[in-house]
């Protein structure tokens, strides 16, 4: 039972998909009503009796009409091949079929099924009364009108309805992007100025220092100077260790982006190569032995290999001044073919003494190293740093001479990029995508070529049996009763059932085990009514035209 009940419970889902609020149980309650009426009245005017049954029929499929909208069509197909009054329902369950069914296969079925049957009920009711190839051809005709045509402006409507929504989602999507790309270009920008923050101003606060200390053991200044010198350089300490905390901060904030240096939109900097000479000028005039050296050929640099090669040397020297103080160091520029090699090593520091030796703790915020690997990343390069044999230090960075974008950034630049190219054209054309107005537009033309054939085939048919069902007034006076069958039947036309039905009805009667055909009897006056035909009738027995008789029919 309960198997049985989860199946019901689906079953219903599925023919009346919700969800079902008051406002619409009332309107699908009306116009199932309306529907079933309309049906109602058109059965009672053409007198088949089936009003009562065809309304409720049409009225229930009305409301499966969402849920199952290939059931809905095949049925009213059915139903309006017997009889015209389903008509509007079948046009309302193309309509909806078009729009809701959307795998093609399926569609089509569901088309040539409902036609099939359309035209298969259509036959079984009036085919001993119209040629069968008629009665096809105006099924046809009728079904692409009344059914496909519906159902291709249906399908147009929902692929369009289905297309604005995608594109207002993504531009929603876009918007959301933008949001994200402005959020993350700010905080490439508090990256940098982090990073520029500590390689600068720690650069300079650490020649302070060092100044500081050498000031410190100078021999010739008093014990109050040396407490003054004293006073400077523990404050230049405590704003290094201040700076550490705000670059700190900064790029505990910035995490989520790596810096791009260089990056567009990004303010200039300083230095470059040509500004390691005074970097090394500073470190001299503190008091360091700084040996400075180029080899090879110079080669013109990217922008961020410049200001990456300056930065790795100014964090290098800031390194040394704290870490060893007065120990010799060496920068050496390498221009290989390839790559710029930026060296710079210090040696093991002295030993200090006096009041330098406790001076203060070294402050370091771990940040140095890393920054210059991301640096050297970013261009494509790399960094190597450690200790040497002689118990100094090395730091080596190697540079490729164009350098190279991050991947970071140029994922934010595609996005970008993706966003100011703007949504694709509103007719759907962009990136590849075509118009649900063409698929339609080629069904709407390629049914109107077969209506207009079909009309052309109905009229050359029409104007056809209308010749072969009309005989003209001097054959008929020429044919005598007497004359065989086959030679009165050489001077007759073919015939024509279906424009002949209808005159056996009025007339004489027929003589007494005879076979009679109808004609059409153009006589050619010109009192003539159109509400009135000239018939003429003859009737065969055993072989031979036993009777010719004409008379008049209303039409």
């Amino acid at each position: 039972m309960e198997a049985i009940a989860r199946a019901w419970s689906k079953a219903v889902r599925t023919a009346l998909p919700g969800p079902w609020p008051r406002r619409r149980v009332v309107g699908e309650a009306v116009q199932a009503l309306f529907m079933g009426v309309v049906a109602g009245l058109l059965e009672l005017v053409s007198r088949t009796g089936l009003a009562v049954p065809f309304g409720i029929a049409v009225a229930v499929l009305w409301v499966l009409r969402r849920g199952l909208p290939a059931t809905a069509l095949v049925l009213a197909g059915a139903m309006t091949g017997w009889s015209f009054g389903p008509l509007p329902m079948l046009v309302c369950a193309g309509w909806a079929a078009g729009a809701r069914i959307r795998r093609v296969g399926r569609l089509l079925g569901s088309f040539v099924l409902s036609y099939l049957l359309f035209n298969v009920t259509g036959t079984l009711k009036d085919g001993a009364l119209a040629p069968l190839k008629l009665i096809i051809g105006l099924s046809l005709g009728m079904f692409l009108v009344f059914v496909v045509l519906p159902a291709l402006y249906g399908r147009y409507r929902a692929q369009r309805r289905a297309l604005l929504d995608a594109l207002r989602e993504r531009n929603d999507q876009l918007v959301r992007e933008r949001v994200m790309v402005v959020h993350q270009a700010r905080l490439r920008e508090r990256h940098r100025i982090a990073q520029d923050m500590h390689d600068s101003l720690g650069h300079q606060l650490a020649l302070i220092s060092v100044h500081s200390g050498a000031l410190e053991v100078d021999r010739t200044l008093t014990d109050r100077q040396r407490e003054a010198v004293g006073v400077l350089r523990q404050a230049a300490v405590a704003a290094m260790r201040e700076l550490r905390e705000v670059v700190g901060v900064l790029h505990d904030d910035s995490t989520a982006l790596p810096p791009t240096v260089g990056a567009q939109g990004a303010a200039p900097v300083r230095g470059g190569v040509d500004g390691i000479v005074e970097l090394v000028e500073s470190s001299r005039a503190a008091g360091t032995e700084v040996a400075h050296s180029t080899e090879g050929e110079r080669r013109p640099l990217a922008a961020v290999v410049d200001n990456a090669a300056y930065r790795i040397v100014q964090e290098a020297l800031t390194n040394a001044h704290k870490h060893a103080p007065g120990a010799p160091i060496a920068v050496a520029l390498r221009y290989e073919p390839d790559a710029l090699v930026v060296e710079v090593t210090n040696s093991r520091a002295p030993e200090l003494v006096g009041a330098h030796a406790g001076a203060g703790a070294v402050v370091s915020g771990g940040q140095g190293l890393t920054g210059l690997r991301e640096r050297a990343r970013l261009v494509g390069g790399m960094v190597h740093a450690g200790a040497t044999p002689e118990e100094g230090f090395r730091l080596a960075a190697v540079l490729p001479y164009e350098g190279a974008e991050s991947e970071g950034a140029a994922a934010l630049a595609g996005e970008e990029d993706r966003f100011l190219d703007g949504l694709p054209p509103a007719d759907g054309t962009g990136d590849g995508r075509r118009s649900p107005a063409i698929g339609c537009a080629a069904g709407v033309g390629a049914v109107t070529l077969v209506v207009v054939v079909l009309v052309i085939w109905g009229v050359m048919g029409f104007v056809r049996g209308t010749t072969d069902s009309t005989v003209q007034m001097s054959v008929y006076d020429q044919i005598r009763p007497g004359e065989s069958r086959a030679e009165v039947m050489r001077r007759l036309p073919p015939g024509n059932d279906f424009f002949t039905s209808g005159f056996e009805h009025d007339g004489p009667t027929q003589p007494e085990g005879s076979h009679c055909r109808w004609y059409s009897l153009e006589k050619g006056d010109s009192d003539e009514s159109w509400s009135e035909t000239h018939v003429a009738r003859f009737c065969f027995k055993g072989g031979v035209l036993v009777d010719k008789v004409e008379y008049v029919t209303k039409n």
